[in-house]
């Protein structure tokens, strides 16, 4: 019993790397991207949006994205940014999983159902 003890600490000694690794990338390609988009402001002198207007949907977003908006760019940056701690949590759904820990597979899966909601809530203007 103590080898697939041993086993499944090192298992998740290796999925806790792999969510500190996806977290720290997650955040460098999110700064990356927010920088370009800033960049860009910076050298443009101008959003590609008139006024105080800027994308909030994904439609925007990709449309702005095409056109090499600076505030769509912003945006896209700032949206990875917001999934990075979501997709964590997917990867620590997995690890319980593996854990065989039913409790914190169930109320993981909860944390991401409500994260999910809240997204198509805010999306929708809910």
């Amino acid at each position: 019993m103590q080898p697939n003890k041993e086993q499944t600490n090192t298992e998740m000694a290796q999925v806790e790397k792999i969510i500190g690794v996806i977290l720290q990338i997650g955040v460098l390609i999110s700064a990356i991207i927010i920088g370009i988009g800033l960049l860009l402001l910076l050298f443009t002198g101008h959003s590609g949006y008139s006024g105080q207007n800027f994308p909030t949907y994904f439609g925007a977003i990709f449309h702005g994205l095409i056109q090499f908006k600076p505030f769509a760019i912003i945006m896209l940056g700032i949206f990875c940014l917001i999934l990075t701690p979501v997709l964590r949590v997917v990867v620590s759904i997995y690890a319980f999983a593996k854990e065989n820990d039913r409790l914190y597979v169930a109320i993981t899966s909860t944390v991401l159902i409500i994260l999910v909601f809240a997204m198509i809530l805010g999306y929708l203007d809910i």
